[in-house]
Formats: C-alpha cells, sequence, structure tokens
C-alpha cells in the first residue's frame, strides 16, 4: 500500500537562518521559510524541533508548530526565533504545504555548528546572509 503512494518532490522551498537586529537593536536569530517558487504556497505548516548530544548529555527541545497559512510566491515568512544554545545539536524543521490541492512535505535539518558565518549564503527574498538549505 505505502509504495502506491506518490510523493511529489518539494521544490524552490527552503528553510534559512538569519542573523538580524530586533526593533531593540539587539542581535538575534530567526528562522525563514522561503518560497522561491512562482506559485504561493498554501496551508504551510512547520513543525520544529532540536535534538542531540551537548557535552555528552542528551538534549531535546521542544517541539514546536507554526501555522504559516499562505506564503506568497517568491517571499519569506518568518517561523520563529532562535537562541544560540541550540546551535550544538541537530535542528529540524519538518515543512508541509499544499500547492494547487495537492500536499508536499519535507524535513530540513541543520546539523550540529553548521549554523555559522562560514556556511553563510545570500538569503533571496530577505537582502541578508545566512545559512540555507534547499
Amino acid at each position: 500500500m505505502k509504495k502506491d503512494i506518490t510523493r511529489p518532490e518539494v521544490r524552490d522551498i527552503a528553510v534559512a537562518i538569519v542573523q538580524e537586529k530586533n526593533e531593540e537593536g539587539v542581535e538575534i536569530w530567526n528562522s525563514y521559510l522561503i518560497n522561491m517558487k512562482e506559485e504561493q504556497i498554501e496551508g504551510v505548516l512547520v513543525s520544529s524541533k532540536g535534538y542531540g548530544e551537548i557535552d555528552g548529555e542528551k538534549r531535546e527541545t521542544s517541539v514546536l508548530r507554526h501555522f504559516l497559512d499562505e506564503v506568497p510566491s517568491r517571499s519569506a515568512k518568518r517561523i520563529e526565533p532562535l537562541i544560540e544554545e541550540v546551535f550544538g545539536i541537530f535542528n529540524e524543521y519538518w515543512v508541509s504545504f499544499y500547492v494547487a490541492k495537492l500536499m508536499y512535505d519535507k524535513k530540513y535539518i541543520f546539523v550540529p555548528e553548521s549554523i555559522s558565518e562560514e556556511h553563510f549564503t545570500d538569503v533571496p527574498f530577505l537582502g541578508k546572509r545566512g545559512v540555507m538549505i534547499i
């Protein structure tokens, strides 16, 4: 039965983590969903969690769910802020959405210590640099 289900491939959708200043001018980290498609995506649900080991001790964050509703074509929408303490563990974003009544989903996993300036790239539609997984 499972073999009979076709899963459409997710293309032109990315998750990025960007360092920026908040309203008070303090440097913070935010995650964004980037829609590089020519069409809007709808019913967008993002589940995020962190897991791994820090100093030999297992760590796990709470699972957070974010309903972004719609993300217009060729745009970015903020998912959530991050704290630097979780950069040493896996940070997983599971994104589900609809395009033309067809459901898509994909996991984006930032491996430990990958959120660093040496991995920065230009993030589309934000005009900023950050770590991005397509």
